[in-house]
């Protein structure tokens, strides 16, 4: 059988449609064996099957995991010189300050026109 986590959520649709594909490709190469050898059901593989039917040893589907490519960078002076943690402080705070400064801004022009 295949075990169940039923407490994992996948959410993650690129590997959800993988594991969908390779249960698919389980459930199509399963054969399926009557519990009685004269009394076949729904579902139940043919007889033709049934004789070309080998065990498999060893993982039967393995989850084939692609290696995410990594891009070397030469590190310039550019890459060097820059602040990404003040530039970050500092983008924070613009976000965080925006609507007080358009607040002011309109104040202003509002005693402008005065």
């Amino acid at each position: 059988g295949i075990a169940v986590d039923h407490r994992r959520k996948n959410r993650c649709l690129e590997s959800l449609q993988a594991n969908v594909q390779r249960l698919n490709t389980y459930k199509a190469k399963l054969i399926i064996f009557p519990r009685r050898t004269r009394k076949f059901k729904a579902g139940d593989s043919s007889l033709e099957e049934l004789e070309t039917a080998t065990q498999i040893k060893g993982p039967v589907l393995p989850i084939k995991s692609e290696k995410p490519s990594i891009e070397l960078v030469q590190v310039t002076e550019e890459l060097r010189s820059t602040k990404a943690y003040a530039k970050l402080r500092l983008e924070r705070m613009n976000k965080r300050m925006f609507g007080i400064r358009q607040k002011r801004a309109a104040e202003a022009e509002k005693e402008e026109k005065k």
